[in-house]
């Protein structure tokens, strides 16, 4: 039966896209958020939802019957506290998936600290390429699919599998929540210093999440000490392991630009199962994909097809996409928010464009980012670029001189826009590639250095 669902935090990604499949299923959905930008703000208007700016007790004039209440919301807030006055059904994100959409399906979940967005868009892009119609809700937007979340029309459904937390009232991570048949745990580091203590806390909840995969499930993992210590504390399904049954490697035969990640050729029990050559870079992609061949292998797509497939993935939205190239000067977005994924991003990109400039504009807007947990390895992640640009944005009250003062490259702090791009495009020449990296809007930088950009290029 329809019903209104109001949506707190509608904004963010994940539940954005869970908006979309609640409209999808019939629904009246409505939502609320604080900050609201694009891509998600465009997709949810496309989708025909009403989205208010705030979170004051206004927007509960026309009642719901049920509001879903995001991670990023805790007590205190003015829209949580009038739900509970008023008594209005609530539920987590994650739960309404698992008691709404979840049921029936043979869930793919891919989970790990880093890829799972361009992951969960590969392995979705491979089973619709296959005919299979899945199911899918994806914490971006991937590039070769008509929106972040579909339900599909088959029994097959991805999900990106999120660690974080579910609600102020519910402190499990999300994905335990979704009872998967086919688990990727890409790799696993610490992060969400916010709510996670260290490391060991972090893999108890990955334990927690092959306990729920069923005894003719599927759980692939790559060769990393910190899974394998969450694999010996139990796991009850069929184990593919990448780098023993599977490979890739560069293709031989190309020419000497293949080893950034843009050729390369799958093996499963060492017999070649395919190429490759996609407009995607970087090593850290390469196992993003092979992850993804991996999984849908276990829903019957044969690897073969699935690389046939991955040669014409056109990536996901603030997954180093290219915003704007000026002149020879080309503007990337990117997402990275650890610095191991700005690392990787960064060698990708330079294994890419050899020695042309790559001038990197980070904004370290996450939780764990905010609150200094990784400020000792900072200095040493730019090190494939020529100049490190770093805005510290409000809320950051940990030194961040510290950063500039060791960095490995040349590098600037700034703690105004304007100044900021005033600096990149004086730096900016011909065959420069500036790299934006941020989880959020940034104070609209990427729209405002592109015009910059045209005014000083003449275009």
């Amino acid at each position: 039966m329809p019903m209104h669902i109001h949506v707190l935090g509608i904004c963010g990604t994940f539940m954005g896209s869970l908006a979309q499949l609640a409209k999808a299923q019939g629904h009246r959905v409505t939502g609320s958020d604080a900050n609201v930008y694009p891509p998600m703000s465009t997709q949810l208007e496309a989708a025909g939802i009403d989205i208010y700016e705030g979170y004051d007790a206004e927007q509960f004039s026309d009642e719901p019957d049920l509001v879903i209440i995001g991670n990023a919301m805790s007590r205190g807030n003015t829209a949580v506290e009038a739900v509970l006055a008023k008594g209005i059904a609530y539920t987590s994100g994650p739960q309404w998936l698992c008691d709404h959409v979840l049921q029936g399906k043979w869930v793919l979940a891919i989970a790990g600290t880093h890829g799972k967005t361009t992951t969960s868009s590969m392995l979705t892009w491979i089973l619709t390429h296959a005919g299979m119609k899945p199911g899918y809700l994806i914490g971006g937007v991937p590039k070769n699919l008509p929106a972040s979340a579909s339900l599909g029309d088959s029994v097959f459904f991805v999900v990106e599998a999120d660690e974080y937390d579910s609600a102020f009232f519910d402190k499990r991570s999300k994905f335990v929540h979704y009872r998967p048949r086919t688990v990727v745990i890409n790799n696993l580091e610490f992060d969400h210093a916010d709510i996670f203590p260290d490391l060991e806390a972090i893999q108890t909840q990955f334990h927690h999440l092959l306990r729920t995969v069923p005894e003719n499930g599927y759980v692939i993992y790559p060769q990393e000490p910190a899974i394998h210590s969450v694999i010996e504390r139990g796991c009850w399904s069929e184990q593919v392991v990448l780098g023993e049954e599977w490979s890739a490697a560069y293709c031989s035969e190309t020419n000497s630009s293949s080893n950034d990640g843009s050729q390369f050729e799958v093996f499963f029990q060492g017999q070649s199962q395919g190429v490759v050559r996609w407009s995607m870079t970087g090593d850290h992609n390469r196992q993003n994909a092979l992850a993804a061949i991996a999984a849908a292998r276990t829903v019957g797509v044969r690897p073969e097809d699935a690389c046939q497939a991955l040669c014409e993935f056109e990536g996901v939205k603030r997954r180093m996409e290219k915003r704007a190239c000026i002149n020879g000067v080309t503007v990337y977005d990117d997402f990275a928010h650890h610095p191991t994924a700005i690392e990787m991003t960064l060698a990708g990109l330079r294994a890419h464009v050899g020695t042309e400039k790559i001038l990197v504009v980070i904004e370290p807007r996450s939780n764990t980012m905010r609150m200094g947990v990784h400020k000792a390895v900072l200095p040493k992640v730019c090190m494939q670029a020529d100049m490190a640009f770093w805005y510290q944005p409000p809320g950051v009250d940990w030194d961040m001189h510290s950063v500039v003062h060791h960095s490995a490259v040349p590098a600037k702090l700034y703690s105004d826009l304007n100044t900021l791009q005033e600096d990149i495009v004086r730096l900016a020449t011909p065959d420069t590639h500036i790299v934006i990296m941020s989880n959020g809007g940034f104070g609209g930088l990427h729209e405002q250095l592109i015009e910059r950009l045209r005014i000083q290029m003449g275009q």
